[in-house]
Formats: structure tokens, C-alpha cells, sequence
């Protein structure tokens, strides 16, 4: 059974940001699927909700389980949304997680002032848009930068699914992934703050920080990124290989 991989994409954009990994898990004949989440991409008309996201997120990974082993792959907010998914109780089929740009709890001051800065840019004129596109500029490969925007940027939707995060309990779910882990942030990612407590708080994780990278990292360093989902899908091929060698052998 080959492994089969889920991709949760971060706020504002879309599915579309994943390009480059779709592409490099195809090459290689990995099967890949990138959801939209409500209120973005092609759902950009729907309400954003954390129940939404969740059935997305389920109805992906269960679809792509009955194929074989599943990593979920989640970017800023889809990481989080995909850390509450994969540490319910009622564990999902989830056999390996990646957690990009992801590691900080969105609560009190820190998500106070995230939301007040994207209300900030929505009362531009254009929405900050022009700003926007400059940093992209800046920092993101020409082959890449287009990726983010290419399903259309979900501003109306940012405010209420901030909020909606607030109510998440990560501290819970964090202790109940026991699968292979491993999170992913770029040097200067604003949401590093609270890597190594993450990390303490699934103390079989992998915590890697790819130097010289922002918030962006699938984007900003799509070559290594791609490289380390090779490394996670690798390790569940083997971890699978070694479990079905068991079941012959009993």
C-alpha cells in the first residue's frame, strides 16, 4: 500500500499553495490531495467554521486511508486545524503529521493583536493588497510566488477564522499525537514562538527550522521543503513494510 498524503493549506490562501509539493509528490507517484477549507478557494462564498474544516480534513484523510497509510500535511493555520483533527480522542486514520509554520497557541495577546493587524489591513483600500504583493515579491521565488494567490485570497474570511481558532484546546490534542511528528518552521517565523513547548509536549517529535525562511516556508524553500516530505514519507513506507513483514511472520 503506498502512502497517500493530505494537504491543509494556511489563512487567506488556498489549496493552490501547494503546487510545488503536488507536483513533486507526483513525480514520484506519491498520491497527494490539497483541500480548500471554508471560506477559501473555490469555498471562498461559504462561512468559515471549525466544524467545516474538520469534515473537510476527515473526509480527505478517510477517503485517501482506504488506499493506504495516511500523512496529513498542515500549513499556519491548517497545521493547527489539522493538530485538532489528528489528537481527538477518537483518533482519526492519521499515521504521520507534519506541522508547518504552526507552532504557537492562538490565544490572548498574541491572537488579540494577529486579529487586529488583519482588520488593520482590511480597512485599506485595498486591503492591503498592494503590501501584500510587495512582500511576496521580496521573498518568494518567481516559480512559487504566484501559488498563494492563485485560488484567490480569502480577506473576508481571516477575522472570523482567527477567532474560531481561539477556542481550539491544542494542549490536549498536542499530547495525544503519537504518531511520527514532525514540525517545520522557517528562521524567522513570527509563530515560533512556542516551538520547544511543542515539542515538549510530544517529546517523539522532530523539530527542524530551515534556515533563512519566513512564515512562507513551503514556498519560500520549496526544494527543501519537498525534500522532508520525502524524508516523512519515507518513514511511514518502512514503518508499514515493517508492520505488514510482522503480520506475515505471526
Amino acid at each position: 500500500m503506498s502512502i497517500q498524503v493530505v494537504l491543509v493549506h494556511g489563512i487567506r490562501t488556498s489549496r493552490t499553495m501547494w503546487r510545488s509539493q503536488l507536483e513533486h509528490l507526483a513525480e514520484r507517484d506519491i498520491p497527494a490531495v490539497a483541500v480548500d477549507l471554508p471560506g477559501h478557494g473555490s469555498r471562498m462564498a461559504e462561512p468559515f467554521t471549525l466544524d467545516g474544516a474538520f469534515t473537510t480534513v476527515d473526509e480527505a484523510v478517510q477517503d485517501a486511508a482506504a488506499r493506504g497509510p495516511v500523512l496529513l500535511v498542515g500549513h499556519s493555520m491548517g497545521g493547527l486545524v489539522s493538530v485538532a483533527y489528528a489528537g481527538a480522542e477518537a483518533a482519526p486514520p492519521v499515521a504521520g503529521f507534519i506541522g508547518a509554520s504552526c507552532t504557537s497557541f492562538p490565544r490572548g495577546a498574541a491572537l488579540a493583536t494577529y486579529r487586529t493587524f488583519a482588520r488593520t489591513f482590511n480597512a485599506l483600500p485595498d486591503q492591503g493588497m498592494w503590501l501584500t504583493n510587495r512582500v511576496l515579491a521580496a521573498t518568494l521565488p518567481d516559480d512559487t510566488r504566484p501559488d498563494f494567490g492563485a485560488g484567490g485570497y480569502a480577506l473576508d474570511a481571516q477575522d472570523l477564522a482567527l477567532a474560531s481558532l481561539g477556542g481550539l484546546e491544542l494542549a490536549a490534542d498536542l499530547r495525544r499525537l503519537h504518531m511520527p511528528l514532525w514540525w517545520i518552521n522557517g528562521q524567522f517565523d513570527q509563530l515560533r514562538m512556542q516551538e520547544r513547548l511543542f515539542q515538549r509536549l510530544t517529546p517523539h517529535s522532530e523539530l527542524i527550522v530551515v534556515p533563512r525562511t519566513s512564515h512562507l516556508v513551503t514556498a519560500m524553500r520549496p526544494r527543501v521543503f519537498n525534500a522532508l516530505l520525502d524524508l516523512a514519507v519515507a518513514t511511514l513506507q518502512n514503518q508499514a513494510t515493517q508492520s505488514q513483514g510482522a503480520l506475515r511472520s505471526s
